[in-house]
């Protein structure tokens, strides 16, 4: 997506439960074996005890208080989500809109897997440019990966899932109507898609008529699995490897020439990212990879926020400086994201 100018994102923002639970802790209790908690590498998941909607509520309460906007102010509401919410036939995004106080926003649920969070981004923009008046859009996303439904050590490959919430507001920067000072600016953000891979998540299974038909917990394994025993795993790579750079390349080529200071990974286990993204990422950027998430896990449609929040409340980008977010999910999608500071 060619930007005809730049966003600002204010308070991009985490929100993680107090409860934790190590990899030490999950080897003890036989959740995952100590070779795939290694090649994991993460230190520890959080754990939610509050719905995916209500841990939403929070973090976009904080990000509204820290950017000092009003919720009146908010004309549209973007959550995205990949996992179970709490009731059936429902929309956490207005759960989430009136949580807030946002009641003449627009509420819009936004459900494309892992990439969710960046494909609300992406949304919410769009609806900025053609509608600059509309005011300030919020993004959320939320997830809880908890027992029965879930296992969030082993039910994948080269993943563990942890509970959390993240928030940011995309709004116009001075100089344009309803603009404000940033934190971060948004100046090009890129999407693509390999639709032939969308099997990976579902494997040999036959359609069911509800949730969890054919089994108590969501098994990845088992439709991957099925996926590279049909397809190979050169089906994936190529694909994915193609995908990626042309994300990659399309976003850079979008705002020119830019001192790119990092690159920054998705939350995926250590082993994935050393074998489907770090190579490639290094080569296309030179830029310093970044690897988040060893004390969040991947946090299903919040990885992207979730780095941007980091890139911002440890100061990492000077004056010029630029990062590259990059997210990825199921279907699968992948986007990249060029922030600096503001």
């Amino acid at each position: 997506m060619r930007f005809p100018y730049p966003l600002g994102i204010s308070a991009p923002s985490v929100w993680l439960p107090a409860g934790r639970q190590s990899s030490e802790e999950a080897v003890a209790r036989g959740l995952v074996d100590a070779e795939s908690a290694e090649e994991l590498g993460y230190d520890r998941l959080p754990v939610a005890e509050l719905a995916p909607p209500e841990m939403a509520v929070e973090a976009g309460r904080h990000a509204l208080t820290a950017a000092g906007v009003d919720a009146a102010a908010v004309g549209l509401v973007m959550h995205a989500w990949i996992h179970y919410q709490g009731h059936d036939l429902w929309s956490p995004a207005h759960f989430v809109a009136d949580g807030i106080g946002a009641g003449d926003a627009v509420p819009v649920g936004v459900q494309q897997v892992c990439n969710g969070g960046a494909a609300a981004v992406e949304l919410a923009a769009a609806r900025l440019f053609v509608e600059p008046g509309h005011g300030h859009a919020l993004i959320t996303t939320a997830d809880a990966f908890v027992e029965p439904g879930f296992d969030r050590w082993s039910g994948d490959y080269g993943i563990a899932y942890g509970d959390g919430a993240t928030a940011l507001v995309l709004h116009h920067l001075p100089g344009s109507e309803g603009g404000r000072p940033a934190d971060l600016v948004l100046h090009a953000l890129s999407t693509v898609a390999a639709p032939s891979l969308e099997r990976m998540h579902r494997g040999d299974d036959p359609f069911s008529p509800a949730a969890r038909s054919l089994g108590p917990r969501v098994d990845i394994r088992r439709t991957k699995k099925a996926f590279l025993q049909a397809e190979g795993m050169e089906a994936f790579t190529g694909a994915s490897a193609a995908a990626l750079s042309s994300a990659v390349g399309e976003c850079l080529a979008a705002a020119g020439d830019v001192p790119l200071r990092y690159v920054v990974a998705p939350r995926l286990g250590r082993k994935t990212v050393d074998l489907a993204y770090a190579p490639m990422l290094t080569k296309l950027t030179g830029a310093e990879l970044l690897r988040p998430g060893t004390d969040t896990g991947h946090l299903g449609a919040g990885d992207t926020a979730a780095s941007l929040a980091d890139l911002h409340a440890r100061r990492m980008l000077g004056p010029g400086e630029y990062a590259l977010v990059v997210s990825a999910g199921a279907g699968f999608t992948w986007s990249c994201l060029l922030v600096s500071a503001a």
